[in-house]
């Protein structure tokens, strides 16, 4: 549905005040969605409020309506794969373009991924305390796309994930490795010990610097609370995994810039990275209020555009679909954890993880989200660069 075919709706919304307005469920049926069906992905209404909350405020308005209470379904994951499917995103955006114009100004003219809002996403999302992320995440704390070739389960994906970038990156030993987000140590002591390399890993968490620094005790390993435009030194290889969503398109240059400083002219860069289908100028507003503030997720365009004259891509490597499994793994892990969780965290904070997790599955598995491995090198490099999988 495009939205000019839509705007005769929006003039005679439904009087009935516990049935949809008209133009929410014709939107709906056309991605196959109804409200109060029987389908498992069919959207039950406990309050009819949450559909002015979703005309005023478009996907902020249906994720606060959610965590609220006001309405559920069977299967957040598969509800959110016909959605963006359908691209019913772009269409209520539309609908809310106002709003929308004030998120896109904002990101236009504000830096709101500056050194002085570095430490804003540690401070939110990852310094709520570690309990949650011990209980969803596997026994190395990988908060990032698992890789599922020939994995059954979740520790062997991560497994699999970090051997790969090692091997994608050539890791010699007594190299110096510096990891950028290094989260809480899980890449860091995986390459200390597996391929005898020097690892210095930053992080802007204070939670995850502690432990961190007490998981990777005893190896060749130093952990530092620092944003990566601060980082001095030269390194062999450079490693970042899962932190690129948070530098956004106004630092890009930066970063690169910055890891063009510190990697020798015979290293190898490894970018791990969400993406995007196509070029966005916002993100996701339940996403930036709730969860990862200030994050921007990057097109290719982007990225290429960045790298233009800065450094070789010598490898590019998509495989998406594994973070709807990984995400799915984390959401079964996390809800099997609740009966103990619960004692420290309230309902809404539970039904705020599952939103989050589920309907970022439910992206990936609509392909809108892509996962990202690129190898970089600069021109200095000798050799040639053999594609790892």
């Amino acid at each position: 549905m495009r939205l000019p075919d839509i705007i005769p709706l929006l003039r005679s919304p439904s009087r009935q005040s516990q049935a949809p307005p008209a133009v929410l469920r014709e939107l709906a049926r056309s991605t196959g969605v109804t409200f109060n069906g029987d389908a498992p992905w069919d959207i039950q209404v406990h309050d009819p409020q949450m559909y002015q909350r979703i005309l005023a405020r478009g996907s902020l308005g249906f994720g606060e309506a959610y965590v609220d209470g006001m309405w559920d379904a069977q299967r957040l994951d598969q509800l959110f794969h016909r959605l963006l499917r359908g691209n019913i995103d772009q269409i209520i955006r539309g609908m809310t373009r106002r709003r929308m114009l004030v998120e896109v100004l904002r990101h236009r003219l504000y830096n709101l991924q500056s050194s002085q809002r570095a430490f804003q996403v540690g401070e939110q999302h990852y310094d709520i305390g570690n309990d949650v992320f011990e209980a969803m995440l596997d026994s190395r704390m990988m908060y990032s796309c698992g890789y599922w070739q020939g994995a059954t389960d979740l520790e062997q994906a991560q497994y699999n994930k970090l051997d790969l970038i090692c091997r994608k990156l050539d890791l010699r030993k007594g190299e110096r490795l510096l990891d950028i987000g290094c989260g809480w140590g899980g890449m860091a002591r995986f390459a200390a010990q597996n391929y005898h390399v020097e690892v210095t890993g930053i992080t802007v968490s204070r939670e995850q610097l502690l432990l961190a620094r007490q998981y990777c005790a005893g190896l060749p390993v130093t952990i530092e609370l620092r944003d990566y435009r601060d980082v001095q030194g030269r390194y062999d290889k450079i490693v970042s995994i899962g932190m690129f969503e948070h530098v956004g398109p106004k630092n890009y240059a930066v970063y690169f810039d910055s890891i063009n400083r510190l990697l020798e002219d015979q290293g190898l860069f490894l970018l791990h990275s969400i993406g995007v289908h196509r070029t966005l100028s916002y993100c996701d507003p339940w996403v930036d209020r709730h969860i990862f503030p200030n994050g921007h997720l990057p097109s290719a365009r982007q990225v290429t555009d960045a790298l233009e004259g800065r450094f070789l891509i010598e490898d590019w490597h998509n495989f998406g679909p594994d973070y709807d499994k990984t995400l799915m793994a984390w959401w079964e892990k996390f809800n099997a954890a609740w009966p103990r969780l619960k004692q420290r965290y309230d309902q809404r904070s539970y039904r705020m993880w599952k939103y989050y997790l589920l309907c970022c599955a439910g992206m990936f598995r609509a392909k809108q989200g892509q996962l990202w491995q690129l190898v970089l090198s600069k021109r200095q490099r000798a050799g040639v660069y053999r594609s790892v999988r």
